[in-house]
């Protein structure tokens, strides 16, 4: 519990002074923003700070710092150490500096942005990453929630037709209709209910593995058929609580939404660092649930003991609400089950509208313009829903590559953002070491894991070192030949 209180505050001064050094090399200023100059009443809508505080937590959050917390925390402490440096150093940077260079782009989404910083041929192989994401994370956020509900009543088919139903809604209406009004209500259930059970840790301050204890106390120790490696896996286990690519093809939602740009730090990197707090509360639950000592919270939770080490994330939050905070702890872990993954799986259909619609220069003023873009969208995403269905792993087979596609986008975005300081002549470390530990985590992962070449570790490890030394050498060939362009036509 000790490094548990340590990384919590350790995440607060992240965003206090690191937050504060980050936001002074961009420099926001005073300058209209494109909710202001490009206001249209569907996209381009000013609303209130605190209102697009919490769309924007629930956007990037859903339940992924809570899933891949939990997972995460089979790694043992070294979890507090990426969900710590990687919120702070990386993915707080990433949405931060993502989001307010599409404040300073017409609130353009991502591809846009990368096609700016690294050419039309990346923008072009962006563009259908981007939306092949974005559906992949729609089509997972049917199938999960629909699949919950349908212990509750109904069959899972007619809870699909409903999600689907919503989505198509507020993927089509403008963006304070439904998301403006319902999602800070969403918001804030999933904030109490990690705020909750953290109070509970810190009245019965459970004996935990601290990091002193030492990396090597984790999930092999507890079933000897967890061989995970901390790296890559854990840097692609926990996307969402550190650093995810998906967060910035939904922070041009809220940057078309922002009154000035001197908001930013609180709603991009602020939202951002608060995902890392429930990332860290839930990969504490999940350590006392794994290895509390001296029993381990699924040997004496009810109905957790079948499973034990194996039990999945969504039974875990499930169980540990219930036990710890009753029935109406019971009523929140639902919203956090069920209704996260919903929002983020609708926001993640408009982004993808308004992605193709950037591409193609279609505007999405009337209905029938939005309805030509979403229907394509959401026919993929029914025929990938159905394979999903039909095949017995399907979803574990989709949500693994979504993982690792998800943490690749953040490495696009994080060598756009890197272009963009050195360009900008401002302090381009910050983005250059997270865009080079990304792409070697990235590229190693596909390279050991077994969904993709499944070599050995050393080879892959091998491997992963020569990527990182590539993507080093080219980047500095690039910023030379950067700068003498720059002497010349000075």
């Amino acid at each position: 519990m000790v490094t548990f209180v340590i990384s919590l505050v350790a995440l607060v001064l992240g965003y206090l002074l690191y937050g504060r050094f980050v936001e002074r090399v961009f420099g926001p200023d005073d300058r209209p923003t494109p909710a202001v100059a490009m206001a249209d009443g569907v996209d381009y809508v000013v609303m209130p700070g605190w209102k697009i505080f919490m769309i924007q937590f629930l956007n990037i959050a859903g339940t992924g710092p809570i899933f891949g917390a939990i997972m995460g925390a089979k790694f043992g402490p070294s979890a507090y150490l990426w969900i710590v440096f990687g919120c702070i150093f990386a993915g707080a940077t990433h949405d931060y500096l993502s989001g307010m260079l599409s404040i300073r782009n017409k609130g353009a989404g991502l591809p846009e942005l990368v096609g700016q910083y690294l050419g039309v041929g990346t923008k072009r192989l962006m563009l259908v990453f981007a939306v092949l994401l974005l559906i992949m994370v729609g089509t997972v956020f049917v199938y999960s929630p629909a699949e919950i509900l349908h212990h509750i009543g109904g069959s899972s088919m007619m809870w699909i037709i409903i999600i689907f139903a919503y989505y198509v809604i507020a993927t089509m209406l403008p963006i304070d209709k439904i998301i403006g009004k319902v999602y800070p209500l969403f918001a804030f259930a999933l904030l109490f209910m990690a705020l909750s059970l953290m109070v509970y840790l810190l009245i019965h301050w459970p004996s935990l593995p601290e990091l002193w204890d030492g990396l090597s106390n984790r999930g092999a120790q507890t079933d000897s058929s967890f061989t995970d490696e901390i790296f890559p896996c854990l840097f692609i286990t926990i996307a969402c609580g550190a650093i995810s690519g998906f967060h910035a093809t939904q922070s041009p939602l809220m940057a078309r939404c922002l009154k000035s740009e001197r908001m930013g730090r609180p709603v991009f990197y602020g939202a951002m660092i608060t995902e890392g707090v429930v990332a860290l509360i839930w990969a504490t639950v999940s350590s006392y649930f794994f290895y509390g000592d001296p029993t381990p919270a699924y040997q004496t939770v009810a109905g957790a003991a079948a499973t034990g080490f194996h039990t999945s994330a969504p039974a875990v939050v499930n169980l540990v609400c219930n036990d710890w905070l009753g029935l109406f702890g019971g009523i929140l872990a639902l919203l956090g089950v069920v209704a996260a993954p919903i929002t983020s799986g609708d926001t993640a259909f408009r982004s993808a509208r308004l992605i193709v619609a950037e591409a193609i220069h279609f505007e999405q003023h009337s209905i029938r313009r939005r309805l030509t873009i979403c229907i394509p969208l959401f026919c993929v995403s029914i025929a990938m829903l159905v394979w999903q269905m039909e095949n017995p792993d399907g979803f574990n087979v989709i949500w693994q590559y979504f993982g690792w596609a998800n943490q690749t986008l953040s490495v696009f975005t994080l060598w756009t953002l890197t272009v963009y300081l050195v360009r900008a002549h401002k302090p381009y470390l910050i983005t250059l070491i997270p865009a080079l530990l990304m792409t070697t985590v990235c590229s190693t992962f596909l390279l050991v894991s077994r969904q993709a070449f499944g070599l050995s570790l050393p080879v892959g490890y091998s491997l992963g070192a020569l990527c990182f030394l590539i993507a080093l050498v080219w980047f500095l060939v690039w910023l030379r030949k950067e700068r003498a362009a720059e002497t010349r036509e000075a």
